[in-house]
Parts: C-alpha cells; sequence; structure tokens
C-alpha cells in the first residue's frame, strides 16, 4: 500500500504543473459539457440513440455515456474485452443519481475520470521527463505543455472515450519500467499479469507494449519458463478466453437477432422492388421478367454498397475470415495519411472539416490552409528524429520507441483504424516528447531547440484551443 500510495501521491515539485492544468482542463470540459447537456441531462433517456445521434467531435465514440446510463457490453468485445465491467460501479453510481436528482449526470461522472486520468498521465510524463531521462524541472514542464497542446491529446482528454484511460495505464507502465531499470529491478509475475489485464482490458493491443515494457525490463530473464507461462501465456489465454464467453453470452444473441432483422427488411425491399418492376415493365415473357428483375436488382445493390462502403471512407480490408483482417486497410494512401492525419490532424487540428468524422462526412485527406502547419510538423517530427539519434544509447528509449513501432505496425502496415488514425494519438504520441527529452538533455545542445520549442507550445495551445472551444461553443454540429 505504502508504495502503490508513493506512486499516486503528488509531490510538491508537481503541484503547480497539475493544477494549472486542472484549471485549463476545467474550461475544455465545462465548454464540452455545456455543448451536450441539454441532450444529455434529460432524465427520461430510455436507450443509448441519442448519445449517437448528437455527439459528434470527430470520430470518438460516446459509448461510455451509454454503457454508464444503461449498462451492456456494447464495446467491440475483442479490442475492449473488459471495459464495459470497468464503468459498472459508474452505471450503479450515475442510475443511484438519477434516481435522487431527476438528472443524468453521466457527462459530469465520466468527466471527473477523464480528468483524473490525465492528471496522472500528467504526473507519470513529467516524472519520466524529470526522474528517468534527467531533464531539469523547467524543460520538464516545457514537453509536458507541449504533449498536451497536440490536437488530439487536448481532444481526448474531454470527450467520453477509452483513449485517456488507456494512456494514463501506458505512461504508468513506462514510469514504472524506467523506475525499475534504474534501481536494477524486475517486473515481477503478478504485477506483469496485473497491468497486462488491466490494459489489455481497456484495449486488447496495448497489452502487447505491457509485454514489450517487461521484455525490455527483465530483459534475457522476461524467457524464464515459469515467467512465460505465469505471467504472458497464462494471463492472455484467460483474457481472450474470457472475451469470447463475453461475446457468445452478450454480443451473439443480439447479432443474431439483428441478422434475423435485416433478411426479413430485404425480403421485404426485394419484394417491393419486384412488384414496382412488374408494374412497370413492357417484358411479357415470365421467365425473362423474372431474369431481367434479378439482373437488376443486383446490379443495384451492388451500386448501393459501394456507395455505403464509399460514404464510410473506409478501404478494402485484407482478405479472410478473421475478425482481425476486418479491421485492416490496404487502400487507403500512406503518405498522405502519414502527412495530413498521422503526424497532421494528431498535433494540429485543421480548420477545415473542424472535427468532423469520416465515418459521417468528412473526406479522409485534408489540408492545411496555412504552409506554417507543415513546417511546425516537419519541425516536431525533426526534433524528434534527433532526440532518438542522441537518445541511441538509452535502454528505456528503445523500450518506448518499440511500443511506437507496434503502433506504425498496425496504423500504417495493416491499417488499422488509418481513416481516423489521429483519434488513437494518446496510445503513441507521447513518443515524440519523449525523444525530444534527449535532445534538451544532451550536453551542447543549442539553446534554439528550446526556444523552438516554447514557441510551438504557446502556438498549438493557442490554435488547438481556439478551434476546440469554437467548435464546442458553436454547438459541435
Amino acid at each position: 500500500m505504502k508504495k502503490i500510495f508513493g506512486l499516486l501521491r503528488i509531490r510538491k515539485e508537481e503541484r503547480l504543473l497539475v493544477l494549472a492544468f486542472v484549471a485549463v482542463s476545467l474550461i475544455l470540459h465545462a465548454c464540452c459539457i455545456w455543448c451536450f447537456s441539454d441532450s444529455f441531462l434529460k432524465e427520461s433517456i430510455t436507450d443509448g440513440s441519442v448519445f449517437y445521434s448528437q455527439f459528434h467531435v470527430s470520430g470518438y465514440d460516446p459509448i461510455t455515456y451509454a454503457v454508464v446510463t444503461h449498462w451492456g457490453t456494447t464495446y467491440q468485445v475483442f479490442r475492449h474485452p473488459l471495459l464495459a465491467f470497468f464503468v459498472y460501479p459508474l452505471f450503479l453510481l450515475n442510475n443511484g443519481l438519477i434516481a435522487l436528482t431527476g438528472y443524468n449526470l453521466v457527462q459530469y461522472l465520466l468527466g471527473l475520470l477523464i480528468l483524473v486520468c490525465n492528471v496522472y498521465s500528467v504526473v507519470f510524463l513529467y516524472r519520466i521527463f524529470h526522474e528517468i531521462i534527467g531533464l531539469i524541472h523547467k524543460d520538464s514542464v516545457l514537453l509536458t505543455f507541449l504533449f498536451y497542446g497536440f490536437a488530439h491529446i487536448m481532444v481526448a482528454s474531454i470527450v467520453p472515450d477509452h483513449f485517456t484511460v488507456s494512456m494514463c495505464l501506458l505512461l504508468m507502465a513506462l514510469y514504472l519500467s524506467g523506475c525499475y531499470m534504474q534501481q536494477g529491478r524486475e517486473w515481477t509475475i503478478l504485477q506483469t499479469a496485473f497491468m497486462f489485464v488491466i490494459t489489455a482490458g481497456v484495449t486488447l493491443s496495448n497489452g502487447v507494449k505491457i509485454y514489450l515494457d517487461a521484455l525490455f525490463t527483465n530483459g534475457k530473464r522476461f524467457f524464464r519458463l515459469k515467467y512465460l507461462l505465469l505471467a504472458v501465456i497464462l494471463p492472455a489465454a484467460l483474457l481472450w478466453g474470457f472475451a469470447n464467453w463475453e461475446y457468445r453470452t452478450y454480443v451473439e444473441p443480439k447479432e443474431k437477432e439483428q441478422r434475423k432483422e435485416v433478411i426479413r427488411q430485404k425480403k421485404e425491399a426485394r419484394q417491393r422492388a419486384y412488384e414496382t418492376f412488374m408494374d412497370t415493365t413492357s417484358i411479357t415473357n415470365p421467365d425473362e421478367r423474372q431474369t431481367a428483375f434479378t439482373r437488376m436488382y443486383h446490379i443495384q445493390q451492388k451500386k448501393e454498397a459501394e456507395e455505403r462502403w464509399n460514404s464510410m471512407h473506409k478501404g478494402l480490408p485484407i482478405k479472410g475470415k478473421s475478425i482481425f483482417l476486418r479491421w485492416t486497410d490496404i487502400t487507403t494512401p500512406r503518405w498522405d495519411s502519414m502527412v495530413e492525419n498521422l503526424f497532421g490532424e494528431s498535433i494540429m487540428l485543421h480548420q477545415d472539416e473542424l472535427l468532423g468524422d469520416t465515418l459521417r462526412n468528412r473526406p479522409l485527406i485534408v489540408e492545411y490552409r496555412w504552409w506554417i502547419c507543415y513546417v511546425v510538423e516537419a519541425v516536431l517530427v525533426f526534433l524528434s528524429l534527433i532526440g532518438i539519434w542522441l537518445g541511441r544509447k538509452s535502454r528505456f528509449l528503445w523500450m518506448m520507441m518499440a511500443g511506437f513501432a507496434f503502433d506504425m505496425v498496425i496504423h500504417l502496415g495493416l491499417g488499422f483504424g488509418l481513416n481516423e488514425v489521429y483519434i488513437m494519438a494518446s496510445h503513441w504520441a507521447f513518443a515524440m516528447p519523449i525523444c525530444m527529452a534527449y535532445l534538451l538533455k544532451a550536453k551542447g545542445h543549442l539553446p534554439i531547440a528550446r526556444i523552438m520549442l516554447l514557441a510551438i507550445t504557446a502556438f498549438l495551445w493557442f490554435y488547438n484551443g481556439s478551434l476546440l472551444i469554437s467548435y464546442l461553443l458553436g454547438g459541435a454540429s
């Protein structure tokens, strides 16, 4: 308990940083709550449809609003196997408050949870800069504010999605790994299994990063048979088994009912189309009429399917029966996505199609109006690369970069979530300021680097903050 308390206790030198962050966060949270409170405060919410129809902030999902209001395994269970169960206490609390007050306070409850997760993300990131890498206090604060000036870190810090929870867990694991490396300690079996289940339970793919952290921290001892069996294989097997049970118990029955309803609707639609065709066609031969209708209806269905697919801005997946292959994308252009989305929208919002959703109406690729945005993006990437070179002898840096590389493989390689890759910035974007920390730490580094980072931080906070607030106060339309 003392170790846990020591980890969570906010230290004296961190308090001013935390207070400044909380003050700014409360303003952004207030704007977000104000934007949607007219619809979401109503006690008469009988299902989650109002959240899906009214909440429009980039590609972030309001699923957690719906789950905390009317609990169910609404998340994709193979990607977020434990998330619905993690928020179950909030569901109980929220329904108790609804009974007492007559208002659905889901926005406030989740806002508080997200704020706490972000406070500790700030704390862990600051400690990584200050304690693990060895930056002075001022530089650690600068890079922490730089990170939270990134567009989709700022946005993710107020929306009701799972990304801030994941980020907090990933940064905590990085910080603990850095401490263990300095102290010559290892991840124990229990610690590894616990962190994997919690992290992968929120987002399955992030569980891989816990194993990467343990691998770099423990070194060759990671491959001990006992450790592999109890810390790696057993937790992964149990979590996968639980996800399958969850799917069969909660999801599959609903999907069967939905498929039956879809088949019924398709039959009715086909019958209506058949009757309309027969009333208007001039073909008299019954066999020819049936053949003509079948051909026409097939062409029409194929065209409608293509239009639906194109309207969702999804690339074509790798062919195969696996559920994971359905999430891949082999046709979305990689270079444009890197420039405008991965290192673009993640860091700076686009003024055009501001916070639009690619699954609704936002084009896949949107360009910036100002050339300065591309300059800022290029400078940040360049400074990160210099930091990697200067910190190339750091085991901690390569541990963090291994997790970053894993994200790049699944996003740029396999195309997972590539059409809206920026909303997943919370999983990987901290790699950039951590790399830059090695630049600021290096002896004889150019003072201009610190000045550039200070200027970019101020620009990002003003640019992204003003666009985000204007979007929310404008009704998030």
